[in-house]
């Protein structure tokens, strides 16, 4: 019984070693304190200065000091809400020197300005009044008219176990269980729930879609699509299949190749298309989006898997092919099984083996499949739909097929 003890410890210690190694985070989260400093000088930009105004005699001198009072406090005002905002990013900008400084800015300025820490704060500055035409509803039309070329889209995925690859081709593999922001912009929010598998011992899969298009002008009002496991709705939450009309255009269509199973929605006012999936027993989710609505968000919307991955802590690295060993016929016959349903070993060919190694379901090999499929739908350039899994350093990333073949050792010698 000692030695069995002993056994368990020693494989329990190496195990948590190699957990311990492959979620180093890789990068640190995206720290957006510029916008912080430019809503603040947008903020001040109209306050003037508090020695300008002032007029001779008692009724100027008067005048005068309203004026500067009611300047100092719109700065004040300025202030708090600058605080706010990097407040908002402490946790992105964590190491940041710049927010740092931005921050002991802040602190210094309320105190020479003898400004209350609790107060109103500034209201943002309102867009330019824009004219309403007859392409206002129609992204893509509305673009050229103001652009004179057609807008840059960018493909977001996320399917599996769950596996993103993001509006930048950068491509993770994630430990995210619960509810995740995908997408939480100006024009819609997405989120996906991701639930522990049925019958895979360490594997997740995204089980809720659930898709909030905002209200926007006179093209929509708010308009929300659920989807759960087996149940992929051709509607909106209201039974709806369009919402918004401008000018014989409908901004918001539903349709189903596969009811039940699939639904594709196009909102054309954000020209935007996403399309949510059942493969096996996971949904999945593919966008189209233009740059200009994906990068529509604010400071504090700094959580969002399709921009920027899931958070460096609760990453996955991805493994070499395990070398030969009797012990790898698991992950032997899930590569084998993969290589003959994807045409090149890229990230949908990983995203397969590990998903059939951690489910041992082989129909969980039909997530990367269609998200494989989506993705030369959506992207028009042949070249850029495989990715490689090549980290930002240029180094290749780590298979998780060992560390799944380890935790599934670990899983057996710790049974009675």
């Amino acid at each position: 019984m000692a030695l069995w003890a002993a056994l368990l410890w020693k494989c329990w210690i190496h195990l948590t070693l190699l957990l311990i190694q492959v979620s180093l985070p890789e990068v640190t989260a995206s720290c957006h304190i510029l916008r912080c400093n430019s809503d603040f000088v947008a903020a001040t930009l109209d306050l003037g200065s508090s020695s300008s105004g002032s007029g001779g005699g008692a009724a100027g001198g008067g005048a005068a000091a309203v004026s500067r009072q009611a300047a100092n406090a719109g700065y004040c005002s300025a202030l708090r809400s600058y605080a706010m905002c990097t407040k908002r990013l402490s946790r992105a900008c964590r190491g940041d020197l710049a927010y740092h400084s931005a921050v002991q800015g802040i602190e210094d300025l309320l105190i020479q300005h003898r400004c209350p820490r609790v107060g109103p704060t500034a209201q943002p500055r309102a867009p330019p009044a824009e004219t309403l035409s007859g392409d206002t509803c129609l992204y893509e039309r509305s673009f050229f008219s103001r652009e004179g070329q057609t807008p840059e889209y960018l493909h977001c995925s996320v399917f599996g176990d769950p596996h993103i690859r993001t509006f930048n081709n950068d491509f993770h593999t994630c430990a995210v269980p619960g509810a995740w922001p995908l997408i939480d912009n100006e024009y819609l929010y997405v989120q996906a729930t991701s639930s522990p598998a049925r019958g895979g011992m360490y594997a997740t899969v995204l089980t809720k879609i659930t898709i909030i298009f905002k209200n926007w002008r006179q093209c929509i009002d708010q308009q929300l699509y659920q989807a759960e496991l087996d149940n992929v709705p051709a509607a909106f939450a209201d039974g709806s299949m369009w919402s918004g009309e401008w000018r014989g255009h409908r901004s918001l269509t539903v349709r189903s190749l596969n009811p039940g199973r699939h639904a594709e929605i196009r909102a054309v006012h954000v020209g935007t298309v996403l399309v949510v999936r059942q493969s096996g027993r996971s949904l999945g989710l593919s966008v189209l989006s233009p740059r200009g609505v994906v990068e529509a968000f604010r400071p504090e919307q700094d959580l969002q898997l399709c921009v920027w991955g899931c958070p460096p802590s609760q990453r996955l690295n991805t493994l070499h092919p395990p070398p030969s060993d009797p012990l790898m016929s698991t992950a032997i016959s899930a590569e084998d099984h993969c290589a003959a349903l994807l045409p090149a070993r890229d990230v949908y060919y990983q995203a397969c083996v590990f998903d059939l190694i951690a489910s041992g379901d082989l129909n969980s090999s039909m997530a990367a499949v269609s998200a494989l499929q989506d993705a030369q739908t959506m992207i028009p350039d042949r070249e850029g739909v495989h990715l490689l899994l090549v980290g930002s350093a240029g180094h290749t990333r780590p298979h998780l097929t060992l560390l799944l073949l380890l935790l599934s050792i670990l899983g057996t010698l710790s049974r009675p």
